[in-house]
């Protein structure tokens, strides 16, 4: 085990695969580092600064037989790709009948809380998961995101990896060799029978420091992380659930049509889990606008420590239900 940033467990993923793989190459329009040093310039491609041509470039290559690793950088930039994403990469292998293989990984930073203004703050990940064909991956820990981006990468399908800016300095361990975390199996990062609370990205670290503060009040709470969005570990997420009898999601997007909205609705679709619910579904997030420049209002749009814990208090000050 070696403590490493998020940002180096990222970028590690990548080397190794390419030093796996010949056939993974990586494309972006700027690199951090100087990674053509090592791959050279047939592997490591700086493209024209065109997020449509650089996305579509990744997928046709994909098709053609290579592994691209495609950056977009802030998720913003991936907005002037949708064309290629919508269109093409979220539906070319089932065009296909399963015939051609399209492993691209597309990667971005997304969310806020670094003051970056409202372009620059979001984090829509929820317009992806509702495009049938991507794989989607939220890592919240350097451990997770290196396992995870190593799959991704050598996943067949389109995958696009959602990497949180507020993480890119924090440290952790990350075992040593060839580290996989599979795609589609959420972790329970802290045991607990009282509520669940199921944290996204920035906010599993959130919610873990919440849980701490709870356990000396004498409330057991136990976070879980989905770490993968599409595939959702759904039953992982109802199990939990239904032992706690209670549950705060929390998100940084805004909550309409969010990931919150929809783990919020398998929760309460499922008879056996509906039933366990001693009071209702909570979620906590973002104020629904644009994320402020300003520092307080920033700090005011995005879910903080008390609102979580504010959660979880309103959650269980719910009578048990007779049904």
């Amino acid at each position: 085990m070696r403590e490493i940033t998020f940002q180096r467990a990222l970028e590690e993923a990548v080397a190794e695969e390419m030093r796996r793989d010949p056939k993974v190459i990586t494309m972006a329009t700027d690199f951090t580092g100087d990674p053509i040093k090592e791959f050279g310039p047939t592997r490591v491609r700086f493209t024209p600064i065109s997020e449509a041509a650089l996305t579509g470039m990744g997928l046709g290559a994909a098709g053609c037989g290579l592994r691209p690793i495609v950056n977009w950088r802030m998720v913003t930039f991936s907005f002037v790709a949708m064309d290629q994403v919508v269109n093409q990469a979220s539906k070319i292998r089932y065009m296909f009948g399963g015939q051609a293989d399209f492993p691209v990984t597309y990667r971005c930073t997304t969310g806020g809380g670094i003051g970056l203004a409202a372009q620059h703050s979001q984090s829509p990940y929820s317009m992806w998961m509702h495009l049938a064909g991507l794989k989607i991956i939220l890592p919240s820990t350097p451990a997770d995101a290196k396992g995870l981006l190593k799959s991704a990468i050598r996943d067949n399908n389109p995958v696009v990896s959602f990497e949180c800016s507020r993480l890119a300095t924090i440290t952790g361990p990350v075992p040593d060799g060839d580290h996989l975390v599979p795609l589609g199996v959420a972790d329970v990062k802290r045991p607990g029978t009282d509520v669940t609370i199921v944290g996204l990205a920035y906010y599993v670290g959130e919610a873990l420091a919440v849980a701490e503060e709870l356990a000396k009040e004498g409330i057991s709470a136990e976070v879980v992380d989905p770490r993968t969005l599409v595939p959702l570990d759904v039953e992982a997420l109802r199990t939990s659930v239904r032992k706690t009898g209670r549950v705060v999601i929390v998100d940084e997007a805004p909550p309409t049509c969010s990931a919150a909205s929809e783990i919020a609705s398998l929760l309460a679709e499922d008879p056996e889990t509906f039933r366990a619910l001693r009071a209702p579904v909570r979620r906590v997030c973002a104020v629904p606008v644009p994320v402020p420049y300003s520092p307080p209002l920033e700090q005011a749009a995005l879910p903080r420590r008390a609102d979580i814990k504010n959660a979880v208090y309103e959650v269980l000050k719910e009578p048990v239900r007779s049904l």
